[in-house]
Order: C-alpha cells, then sequence, then structure tokens
C-alpha cells in the first residue's frame, strides 16, 4: 500500500485571525465599506463629474436639486455636489496627514518615555502640560500666529495646508503617546525581551525589532480615531472662518458659508453636516471593529 505524504499545514497568518474577528463587528464593517466609499468618491468624483467646483454660473445661483445638479447651486451658481467632493477631499487629506503626524510623533515619544526610565518623567510632565492646554484656544492663537508667513511662503492653500496639518497633529499626540508608553512598559519586561536583553541586543534594534511590532495594535486603533478628531478639528476651525479661503472648498468651509441661507436652503448645511457626521461615525466604528479585533483575548473566543 503506497502511502500518501503528509503535507504539513502552513501556519495561519494571524491578519487572516483579525480579518475573521473584523468581519463579525457589523457596524465596523459597514463603517469601513462607506469609508471606503466616500474616499474613492472624494479622489475619482471631481474626475468623473463634468462640472468644476469653482465654475460660477450666476444664472443657475440658488438652484434646488435637479437632474443637472443632483444637490443644486450656492448663491455664486456654483455645483453644491463638485464642491462637496473637492471638499471631502481636502478635508480628509488633512485629517489623514494629520492623523499621521500626530501617530508619529506620539509613538515616538510613547516608545521613548517607556524604555528609557530616565526620560520617562520629563516626557509625561510634558504630556500631560499638553494635555492640560485648551485645545480650540491654542490653534486659534497658533493659526493667527503663522498663517500670514506661511502663506506668503507657500501660497493661500498650500500655506494653510501646512498649518493646519502642524497645528492639528502637534496638538493630538498625547493620547497616542500615554497609550504606547503603558504598553512598551509591559512589554519591555516580558521574557522575550529579557532574553534578547541579555545577549547584548543594542536599544535601537530592541526597540524596533521587539517593542513596536507588539505595540501596533494600539496605533493602530489610535489611528482610526485619529482622524475622526482631525476631520472635526479641521471642519471646526473652518466653520470659524480660520481654514482655507473661500474659494477653496472643504466640508467646514461650506457649512459656514451656508449659515447666512439657513432658513432659505436648509439643505445646504444638511449635506456637508452629514458628510461631517456619517464620516466620522464610520471611522469610529472602525475603531472599535479593529480594537476587538486585535485583541487576542476577544480574537481567541
Amino acid at each position: 500500500m503506497t502511502d500518501i505524504p503528509q503535507i504539513a499545514a502552513q501556519p495561519r497568518n494571524q491578519w487572516w485571525d483579525v480579518w475573521d474577528q473584523f468581519k463579525t463587528h457589523k457596524g465596523a464593517l459597514i463603517g469601513a465599506i462607506f469609508f471606503l466609499v466616500i474616499l474613492l468618491g472624494v479622489i475619482f468624483g471631481p474626475w468623473l463629474w463634468g462640472i468644476d467646483a469653482t465654475f460660477i454660473d450666476i444664472r443657475s445661483r440658488n438652484q434646488g436639486p435637479s437632474f443637472a445638479h443632483p444637490m443644486g447651486t450656492d448663491q455664486l451658481g456654483r455645483d453644491s455636489f463638485a464642491r462637496m467632493m473637492a471638499g471631502g477631499r481636502v478635508s480628509l487629506a488633512v485629517g489623514l496627514t494629520a492623523m499621521a503626524l500626530a501617530i508619529g510623533l506620539g509613538t515616538l515619544i510613547g516608545v521613548i518615555a517607556g524604555y528609557f526610565k530616565r526620560l520617562d518623567g520629563l516626557l509625561m510632565r510634558t504630556t500631560d502640560l499638553f494635555l492640560a492646554l485648551p485645545l480650540l484656544p491654542l490653534l486659534l492663537v497658533i493659526i493667527m500666529l503663522f498663517r500670514d508667513k506661511l502663506n506668503a511662503a507657500f501660497g493661500p492653500e498650500g500655506g494653510i495646508f501646512i498649518l493646519m496639518v502642524s497645528a492639528i497633529g502637534a496638538t493630538s499626540w498625547m493620547q497616542t503617546a500615554r497609550i504606547v508608553r503603558g504598553d512598551v512598559l509591559a512589554i519591555k519586561e516580558r521574557e522575550f525581551v529579557l532574553a534578547a536583553r541579555s545577549i547584548g541586543t543594542p536599544n535601537r534594534r530592541m526597540i524596533t525589532r521587539h517593542i513596536l511590532p507588539n505595540v501596533l495594535s494600539p496605533i493602530m486603533v489610535s489611528a482610526t480615531l485619529g482622524i475622526a478628531n482631525a476631520i472635526i478639528t479641521e471642519s471646526a476651525l473652518s466653520f470659524l472662518g480660520l481654514g482655507f479661503p473661500p474659494d477653496f472648498p472643504t466640508w467646514g468651509r461650506l457649512l459656514f458659508d451656508s449659515v447666512d441661507y439657513l432658513q432659505q436652503y436648509p439643505e445646504r448645511v444638511m449635506w456637508p453636516g452629514l458628510a461631517i457626521s456619517l464620516t466620522v461615525l464610520s471611522v469610529n466604528y472602525m475603531g472599535d471593529g479593529l480594537r476587538d479585533a486585535l485583541d487576542p483575548k476577544i480574537r481567541g473566543r
């Protein structure tokens, strides 16, 4: 009788387990699909839609929803649907870039504070100081101080983009730093880290090879929630008139421009408000799903 060779089963990648657990969270799955649709819409939508967001047609101003203009037109005859897509592109770009800056800064400070004990006190007291500062007044001061200088150096759009991203990212890293620090303090006392230290592994390799891969879970969760916070902050600053120029639409700027026409044309406020609310809600659900999927205790059930 011929022996049938036994093929050793390949070990299952843990990210497939994460995906299986993520799929069980219906809210997170729906949120991820909705966020992906919004992201693809704001990236490719302006190219597919035949009307430019800045095109002015006075004869078509203040029109309601129609086949030619699904979301109507504004007081200058500009297509609201085109401006929503263009505004979403800017708002999401600010949110993603500011989130990346905040996550990078928070992870760096958290890892250094958790791994190097002599720097822990200084860095955490600095983090507490930033947490104690009122966020919105601090952002207003930063924008008023540096807006004109950056606008002169990079132009109105580029300058305010750099300023918004830098200001939001520099004031949103503290929660990530505290979370990462706590995980690093626990991980650096684990057996595999102590074994690596006993054979003389340098600190740089210890952090990049053993510490960072084991704190990816809280970093990813913080990243998703950071996108939502950055979008809300940018929308609030634009709504206060301190964001991008009037001819450079964002969701917050569209809200600001629609306030004067709230009673006559309430749908102008409804569209950007719904976009901000649903995008933030979908990102928050994604964060909840990732938190559960990346938790080995929950994933093992």
